[in-house]
């Protein structure tokens, strides 16, 4: 059977491992360094690696690739699968495997190659994204391609709904090529330069809610961020993060103005609309709804202030 040698770490990883297990031997799994969860501090292990313990498969967690491979090649993987690992792969392991090193990546590419292109399909309003899976190379998600299938984006699509379809998706066309793969009949080709677009990873300050953009880009944003990292605003100087809400009807008020509020709503004025905070998660405490939120403030005194 043929060796196969599977890289990743999140949860969106997990079908695409559990596919080579089904349809290879899979001798070794590579991923992140166990990390330190939540205000405990909670050791734990990445989705991936529960997945190779639980099927006595060798985990591999170098804290640099780079510096730190010599433990893959000793498996002599005749195949190397990689889908969203989450560090750069140097070129002795791309080079090592006879069948190569393939990536399973969540965008239709050459559109948003890099960290994020399911965050960056939702912020931009796409109405369609899919999964690509192609061969490695020494560029960021620049190999030749092997296979790519599209999806809708939904109107409430947040991350984690778009993330889930898009893993099933990027397994089951796996299983499709995977085949063809093995044998060396899948066919190969070319990224168009000309089209070319980028995902860099998210960072903190592209969390921050900006209500002078139109309230469409707000909803967009607060769907791409959730669950995580988590889109956020400043309401009376601490940081609250918002969840989930709907765009209301026009409204000529300062941007950023808490200008209506329902019995399970914060409306918040944007360059156009009001955009109404459905859930959040006021700074130091959990997640709730807005109509639980009311209930312990003080509603007048939030009408009219500036939210930052």
């Amino acid at each position: 059977m043929i060796k196969t040698v599977f890289m990743g770490t999140p949860e969106f990883a997990v079908p695409i491992l559990e596919t080579l297990i089904k349809n290879t031997e899979v001798v070794l799994v590579v991923t992140q360094p166990d990390k330190y969860v939540g205000r405990k501090k909670v050791l734990t292990y990445s989705p991936i690696k529960e997945v190779a313990i639980n099927n006595s498969i060798p985990v591999f967690q170098p804290n640099k690739i780079r510096e730190d491979y010599e433990e893959i090649l000793k498996y002599q993987p005749d195949l190397i699968v990689t889908c969203a690992y989450g560090q750069i792969v140097p070129k002795k392991v791309l080079d090592a495997p006879r069948l190569g090193c393939i990536n399973v990546h969540a965008s239709m590419l050459p559109k948003y190659r890099g960290g994020a292109p399911i965050h960056y399909a939702l912020l931009n309003g796409d109405e369609v994204t899919g999964v690509t899976i192609m061969y490695m190379d020494i560029g960021m998600d620049t190999g030749d391609m092997i296979a790519s299938k599209e999806i809708p984006i939904y109107p409430d699509d947040t991350l984690g709904s778009l993330r889930d379809r898009l893993s099933v998706l990027g397994a089951s066309l796996l299983e499709e090529v995977l085949p063809s793969i093995l044998d060396g009949t899948n066919q190969r080709t070319s990224q168009n330069e000309e089209e070319v677009s980028y995902a860099y990873t998210i960072k903190r300050e592209d969390e921050h809610l900006d209500f002078h953009d139109t309230a469409k880009r707000i909803d967009a944003k607060v769907r791409a961020f959730n669950p995580e990292p988590l889109a956020n605003m400043i309401l009376n100087g601490e940081e609250v993060k918002v969840m989930e809400g709907y765009i209301g009807g026009d409204t000529k008020v300062d941007a950023g103005c808490i200008c209506d509020i329902k019995k399970d709503a914060i409306g918040i004025a944007c360059a156009d609309k009001i955009y109404y905070v459905t859930k959040l998660k006021p700074f130091g405490k959990k997640e709730m709804r807005t109509l639980d939120y009311l209930n312990g403030v003080d509603k007048e005194s939030l009408r009219n202030v500036m939210v930052k």
